[in-house]
């Protein structure tokens, strides 16, 4: 069995001063960095939105952050601006060892559709192309890590367990943006996919 870590998201804009910042977003880096020498490969991903991006609240005239709205592929949250393309907010932390990662996946980039998890964008059929590189590695086994738990790792972790992957999240290397108990829903609904949730 080949093992990856996925690191999700550790970027500026989900940290605090950033603008979507998670809430001690930034105390999971230590940890992540920590964690990396234990896996064959390393895999980060990134938001990495255009500035029309479809799922920013200021796309969309009279709506406000976090107001859901329905796009052709389904309900879609609308975000602070965050993770613009070139931007300091998309970057990731400066202390999150990036020189670690095989690869970066970036995702959102397409402005008419949102990308939540490491694997698919939020039409459920276009491929990041993160399965295809583990695949080629022999990865089986994933461990996932970083922001937000119950968005982009959530996603992340289901997408994983459908392709067939053994996954873990570890919780203590995640922080939620919890929006109306997001947080609770996401841990309920990994457990129930078989996704294994450790400390």
């Amino acid at each position: 069995m080949t093992a990856a870590l996925i690191v999700i998201d550790v970027q500026n804009g989900f940290c605090p001063g950033g603008n979507l910042a998670v809430p001690g977003g930034d105390a999971v880096v230590p940890g992540i960095n920590a964690l990396m020498g234990d896996f064959a490969h390393v895999v980060l991903t990134q938001d990495w939105h255009p500035a029309d991006h479809s799922s920013f609240a200021s796309n969309h005239p009279g709506r406000a952050p976090y107001d859901a709205v329905e796009m052709p592929y389904g309900p879609q949250v609308l975000w602070p601006d965050h993770c613009i393309q070139g931007t300091d907010d998309a970057a990731f932390h400066a202390e999150l060892d990036s020189d670690r990662a095989r690869a970066v996946i970036r995702k959102g980039m397409n402005p008419a559709i949102d990308s939540y998890s490491a694997f698919f964008e939020n039409d459920r059929a276009t491929p990041t192309g993160l399965d295809g590189l583990l695949r080629a590695l022999g990865a089986t086994e994933l461990t996932m890590v970083g922001l937000a738990l119950d968005f982009c790792v959530n996603f992340s972790a289901l997408d994983a367990a459908r392709l067939g992957y053994a996954v873990t999240v570890r919780r203590d290397l995640t922080r939620a943006i919890d929006l109306d108990g997001s947080r609770a829903a996401a841990e309920d609904g990994m457990r129930a996919a078989g996704i294994t949730l450790t400390e």
